[in-house]
């Protein structure tokens, strides 16, 4: 239940702590402002961000939390992520594996679900439904072509359909590039 092996994601970090140029790129930028404006509150009480990479979206989300885990395959990219929030909590984890414990309002998928095989995706939709039903969603998929098993907009397609129906899907951004997805809980959403 793996779509893209460990040994490919550590290839990506060789030599580098920043393989897609998160610091410097205005693609990186333009993706990183869209995220943090189609954020559903100002404040969260703790964040899950999966594949957090080198933590550069974590230095910008971090602020708005009282807690905030993230979790990469890498060793370099959890270390490069601790050096950028040290007030954070950084571990390493290959999905899919079993969750952390914790009790997040907001979890963040950031261009991570095209990694994954389907069973992988349908794996981790059940688990986020499982442990954080009142979490808000956060998904940002790249929109090109990734070369994985599953491509980027088919991998988010796959995690939504195995959502249950507790959640209100809205698109927050559509991007020829990306696109930011938002699934809310219901309680939130008839709370608007």
């Amino acid at each position: 239940m793996t779509g893209v092996p460990q040994s490919h994601l550590d290839a990506l970090y060789e030599g580098t702590e920043d393989p897609w140029d998160f610091r410097r790129s205005d693609y990186e930028r333009e993706r990183f402002e869209a995220t943090l404006a189609a954020l559903p509150g100002d404040r969260f009480r703790s964040a899950l961000e999966l594949g957090c990479g080198n933590g550069e979206l974590a230095r910008r989300i971090a602020p708005r939390c009282d807690a905030y885990l993230g979790l990469d395959a890498v060793e370099t990219a959890v270390a490069a992520a601790r050096r950028a929030v040290p007030r954070a909590r950084f571990d390493l984890a290959f999905l899919p594996c079993c969750l952390p414990e914790g009790e997040h309002d907001l979890v963040i998928l950031s261009e991570i679900l095209y990694f994954l095989d389907p069973d992988g995706v349908t794996d981790l939709a059940l688990q986020i439904d499982a442990r954080w039903p009142q979490a808000h969603l956060l998904l940002v998929t790249y929109r090109g072509p990734s070369g994985n098993l599953l491509e980027c907009e088919a991998a988010l397609a796959l995690f939504l359909a195995s959502l249950d129906d507790r959640r209100a899907l809205s698109t927050a951004r559509l991007d020829p590039a990306f696109r930011i997805d938002l699934a809310a809980p219901m309680a939130a959403v008839t709370s608007w």
